[in-house]
C-alpha cells in the first residue's frame, strides 16, 4: 500500500519530501489571501462602502509576504518556524476574509446595517480611532486599577483565612453568602454609594477578582503540610517566618489559578460598568454604537475587546510560568 504524504504546513507533522524547500502552506496561504484581495479589487460593490482600495492593496501586500515567505521560509529561522505553525490558521483566514467580502460588500447576502463588510470595519480604524483609542485606554486603566485592588486584597483575605482560625470562623459565612453573588448585582449598591461613577466601575471590577483570589489562595495556604510548619517551629521560626517564609511560598498555584479565574470576571463585570454612568471606554463604546446603529462600530470594538482580553491572559500565564517554573505547562493557554 502506497503511504500519502501532505504539503509541510497542511498537515501537522507531515512533511513533502519531493519539494524540501518550498513551504507548500505559505504557498497555498498567500494564494488565498491574493484571491481575496482579487475579489476585493475587481468585484463590484453591491452596497456603497469606502475604503475598497485600501482593503484591497493591504491583502494583496499580505498575500504577496506569504508567497515571498514559500520560498523563503528555510531562511527566516525561528520566524519560518512560526509562520509554518501558522499555516494552516493563514489559510483559513484568508478564504475566510474572501467569504465575508463576498457576503457583505459584494452580493449583500446579509442583512444590512447588522452585517458589517471587512471595509466597514477598516473604515472604522483609520477614520474613529482617537475615539477608539481613548476608550480602550480608559477600559485598560480601569480593568487593571480594580483588578489590582481586587487580586491584593483576595490575596490578603486568603492568607488570614488559610492560616487564623478565628478570621475563618467570622469571615468564612460571609464569604460564603456574599461571594457567589454576581458582581453585577451590586450595581444599584455600587452607584450609590459611591461619589462617581468610575470610582463604583472600580469597585465592582475589584469585586470581580476578589471572590476568587481569595477563595484560591485560602486554599493555597489552608493545603500546605502541617510537617513544614512543625519542622519550621522546631528551628525557632516566628509566626510571621511561617506566615511569610512557609504559607505563602506555597500558595503560588492556586493564587495564580484564582487570578486566572478573577481576570475572566473582571471582563464581563467591566463591560458593563463602562455602559451604566461613564463617558469612555469600550463599553461605552459598545452602547454608543448600537444606539446609532453603527454595527460597523460595535464588532470593530469587539474585535479590539478580544485581543486585549486574549493579550492580558497571555501575559499573566507568562508571569505564571516564569513564577512557578517547575509547573510550567501544567495549565495551558
Amino acid at each position: 500500500m502506497s503511504s500519502t504524504t501532505f504539503p509541510a504546513g497542511i498537515a501537522p507533522g507531515l512533511d513533502l519530501r519531493a519539494r524540501p524547500g518550498l513551504w507548500w502552506g505559505g504557498l497555498l496561504a498567500g494564494l488565498a489571501w491574493v484571491a481575496a484581495a482579487l475579489a476585493t479589487g475587481l468585484l463590484p460593490d453591491a452596497i456603497e462602502v469606502g475604503r475598497t482600495q485600501e482593503l484591497g492593496l493591504g491583502t494583496a501586500l499580505l498575500g504577496a509576504a506569504l508567497l515571498l515567505a514559500a520560498f523563503g521560509a528555510p531562511w527566516l529561522g525561528r520566524a519560518g518556524q512560526r509562520l509554518r505553525a501558522a499555516g494552516p490558521w493563514l489559510i483559513v483566514l484568508g478564504l475566510a476574509l474572501a467569504g465575508w467580502e463576498l457576503v457583505t460588500a459584494k452580493y449583500a447576502l446579509l442583512p444590512l446595517p447588522f452585517f458589517a463588510s471587512p471595509q466597514g470595519l477598516l473604515e472604522v480604524y483609520l477614520e474613529d480611532w482617537p475615539r477608539l483609542g481613548e476608550s480602550v485606554l480608559r477600559s485598560l486603566w480601569l480593568l487593571l486599577t480594580g483588578y489590582a485592588i481586587g487580586a491584593a486584597a483576595g490575596f490578603v483575605a486568603g492568607v488570614a483565612l488559610g492560616w487564623s482560625r478565628a478570621i475563618g470562623y467570622w469571615v468564612h459565612p460571609v464569604l460564603r453568602l456574599v461571594g457567589p453573588l454576581p458582581a453585577t448585582a451590586w450595581l444599584p449598591v455600587a452607584f450609590f454609594a459611591f461619589p462617581s461613577s468610575g470610582s463604583a466601575s472600580t469597585f465592582l471590577v475589584a469585586l470581580a477578582t476578589w471572590f476568587p483570589v481569595t477563595v484560591l489562595t485560602w486554599s493555597g495556604v489552608a493545603g500546605v503540610n502541617k510537617a513544614y510548619y512543625d519542622i519550621a517551629r522546631t528551628l525557632g521560626a516566628s509566626q510571621s517566618f511561617l506566615v511569610l517564609k512557609v504559607a505563602v511560598p506555597a500558595a503560588p498555584p492556586q493564587v495564580f489559578v484564582g487570578l486566572f479565574m478573577g481576570l475572566g470576571a473582571s471582563f464581563s463585570v467591566l463591560v458593563v460598568a463602562e455602559m451604566l454612568g461613564v463617558k469612555a471606554g469600550l463599553g461605552w463604546y459598545l452602547q454608543w454604537a448600537q444606539g446609532w446603529a453603527a454595527y460597523g462600530n460595535m464588532y470593530a470594538a469587539l474585535l479590539v475587546m478580544a485581543l486585549m482580553c486574549s493579550t492580558l491572559v497571555t501575559l499573566l500565564f507568562k508571569g505564571r510560568d516564569r513564577v512557578l517554573a517547575w509547573q510550567k505547562g501544567t495549565v495551558r493557554w
